[in-house]
């Protein structure tokens, strides 16, 4: 890229981080254009979709996620590493605003598309191995699987968004997710 690309990416990335904070996953591409102080035109060919553009808006956040996982992974209780990375997911998708409409819209815009730099594919192959360490250790109902808990996380993140305290809501029907809503031996 020259010079001046590399500028205006990096000012509309910045634009577009803080007009998704603001408005979530549908905030406006002529919006962040004009507040970037560029043409439609430039923020098409940076981000050719909104889908490109939030995929570089959520990226670090989702790269740490992945780390996470990774991090996670060696660990001995395979039920305490799976619950810990589901917490940080939670918490995460409840807290950063749009991230859980991208989720959902990943899932449902064309289920049947892979889309390999998505937050959903890359949340799906970072969570996988505790998913399947979880399940061989016996700690996850049968047939549990990585998008069957994404997809729990992307609906307590979606119930939670304008909740006073998304995050500690998130968590608090999290934990309610994993302990059931009735119970055991009635």
């Amino acid at each position: 890229m020259r010079a001046d690309a590399r500028r205006n990416y990096a000012r509309l990335l910045a634009v577009a981080e803080q007009e998704v904070a603001a408005h979530g996953a549908d905030a406006s591409l002529e919006q962040i254009a004009r507040t970037a102080g560029v043409g439609s035109a430039t923020v098409r060919r940076h981000f050719p979709s909104r889908h490109a553009l939030l995929e570089a808006v959520f990226r670090e956040r989702v790269g740490a996620l992945c780390a996470h996982a990774q991090e996670l992974e060696g660990r001995p209780d395979p039920r305490a590493a799976l619950l810990a990375w589901l917490s940080a997911v939670t918490a995460s998708a409840a807290t950063i605003r749009g991230l859980a409409i991208a989720l959902n819209r990943d899932l449902t815009e064309d289920p049947a598309a892979v889309h390999e730099h998505c937050a959903t594919a890359q949340l799906t192959e970072a969570g996988q191995p505790l998913v399947r360490r979880a399940a061989d250790a016996g700690a996850l109902t049968p047939g549990v699987t990585v998008t069957d808990v994404l997809t729990l996380i992307t609906g307590i993140a979606l119930a939670t968004e304008h909740h006073p305290d998304p995050a500690a809501e998130a968590t608090r029907l999290l934990d309610l997710t994993l302990a059931g809503v009735s119970p055991h031996g009635r």
